[in-house]
């Protein structure tokens, strides 16, 4: 049985518009605090303990509705300047922060994908979209099983609360960089590794200190930041290229 119980959508009107919002229940939250979270496409999250009530959190909304406002125009703002993928030669690709160039190569054969140079070479007997985005979509995920795993290790050694590493699992998500369950499982985006290094160990540490404090109270984030102070820099830089990055 969850612990984390997600209602209908709801809605708020501000100005000549409208904001809708998904409230989260968490009965493993601590905080009796509501948290408010604007998703890099836009989405409002609201984060409550279970025995929060919908008009405190309506009133929690109404509280910070004119910066929530100010965040999801602008997270349409940049959704509008995004362009769908192709998936074809001289389209740009990311790999651990640095920009490539997409080179689709047709030849009988064995698929392969590979980073030469400036590109990553992908060798397919067809160049389809489907055919092309399935096998960078492998190849990706291949690269995020090792290197996340690598740099899991790295950020956890001065984690004092971690003795063993918790079990991982990699699922391709349309907002989320990851995520912790009560259980300890953690599940990471693949896409992740699109990332500049500076960006993922931010991802895992978050997510490690959520092994600690299961919820976005003040004493995670005093957590986080003894760890890594410039985090809210580094998760602006990370924001601020979503679009790019998860872009399907």
């Amino acid at each position: 049985m969850t612990s984390l119980s997600i209602a209908p959508l709801s809605e708020l009107k501000y100005g000549d518009g409208v904001i809708r919002y998904a409230i989260r229940k968490n009965a493993l939250r601590e905080s009796d605090r509501v948290a408010i979270h604007v998703e890099p496409d836009g989405r409002v999250l609201v984060d409550a303990p279970a025995h929060a009530t919908n008009p405190q959190i309506r009133s929690a909304v109404m509280k910070r509705v004119a910066w929530i406002n100010r965040h999801v125009e602008a997270a349409e703002q940049r959704m509008a300047l995004v362009t769908p993928r192709e998936y074809v030669s001289g389209e740009a690709i990311h790999y651990l922060g640095r920009r490539y160039r997409l080179k689709v190569i047709k030849r009988v054969g064995a698929s392969s994908v590979s980073l030469r140079g400036g590109y990553l070479e992908v060798v397919t007997e067809s160049k389809s979209f489907e055919n092309v985005r399935g096998l960078l979509d492998d190849w990706y995920i291949s690269r995020a099983k090792v290197l996340l795993n690598e740099r899991m290790f790295k950020v956890s050694k001065s984690l004092r609360w971690v003795k063993e590493l918790p079990p991982l699992s990699f699922r391709k998500m349309k907002v989320q960089w990851g995520s912790c369950s009560p259980k300890g499982r953690i599940t990471l985006n693949p896409a992740l590794v699109k990332a500049p290094g500076e960006c993922i160990d931010y991802v895992l540490l978050h997510e490690l200190c959520h092994l600690k404090q299961h919820n976005h109270s003040k004493a995670f984030y005093r957590l986080l930041t003894a760890h890594t102070p410039e985090w809210p820099r580094i998760k602006d830089r990370l924001d601020g290229m979503a679009d790019a990055i998860l872009a399907r």
